[in-house]
């Protein structure tokens, strides 16, 4: 007796396209929430308030801490985005821990809106700022993890050069140590933010010599 399987496995074609429409599906949505971290940011801005001129440019600086705030977050979020893209162009499938870490690290820039609300308070710096800069290392922490997926489990391009995701580690790692450095820093000054600008640019600035000197090395 024949017994006909309505439900037969997809060709290796078949396969291939419907994890090239997966990945991209979860590029346009990393894309959508980011728009949406970086939307929630600017609703959460308080408005100056005031009658005369004086009173709104008082009121204004009296929210300093909170504008500072928004400014930090935006400038973070936008470079999540802008290391995200420059791996996930690459990427033509996804596989679930990809989607998984993908998913935790959204979570975490949509977290930041409200971590720019607590660290934008007043009182109680330390612990404002250790819970900014923790959930910053988190989403850098899982970028890391999503990116070392890629390669690994063979979900980019064939030809896609390895350095670019070495590089894209190696770039978020070092905002992950400037984030990490300032948690102790804080405990002692209020310019623990000196370290989220410091640590990243000085890589920057080593990476560019780098850079610069290679051409010179190889026509030796």
């Amino acid at each position: 007796m024949d017994v006909s399987n309505d439900h037969e496995l997809p060709s290796a074609d078949e396969d291939m396209e419907i994890r090239a429409v997966s990945a991209e599906r979860l590029t346009f949505f990393g894309d959508a929430v980011v728009a949406i971290a970086l939307t929630l940011l600017a609703l959460e801005l308080p408005v100056p308030e005031g009658s005369t001129n004086s009173e709104m440019w008082h009121s204004a600086t009296s929210h300093r801490e909170s504008y500072l705030a928004f400014m930090i977050s935006f400038v973070v979020i936008a470079a999540h985005w802008r290391a995200h893209h420059r791996v996930f162009r690459h990427v033509t499938a996804t596989n679930s821990r990809l989607t998984s870490y993908t998913m935790y690290w959204l979570l975490t820039l949509v977290i930041t809106p409200f971590a720019t609300d607590v660290i934008g308070g007043h009182g109680a710096f330390q612990s404002r700022f250790v819970f900014y800069a923790a959930v910053q290392c988190a989403a850098c922490l899982l970028f890391i993890l999503m990116v070392r997926e890629i390669p690994r489990e063979g979900l980019a391009r064939p030809g896609t050069p390895p350095e670019i995701f070495s590089r894209s580690i190696r770039r978020i790692g070092m905002v992950a140590l400037g984030f990490l450095i300032s948690i102790p820093v804080s405990l002692v000054t209020h310019w623990a933010y000196v370290c989220w600008i410091v640590v990243p640019l000085a890589d920057s600035v080593i990476d560019t010599r780098k850079g610069r000197r290679a051409p010179q090395g190889s026509e030796d």
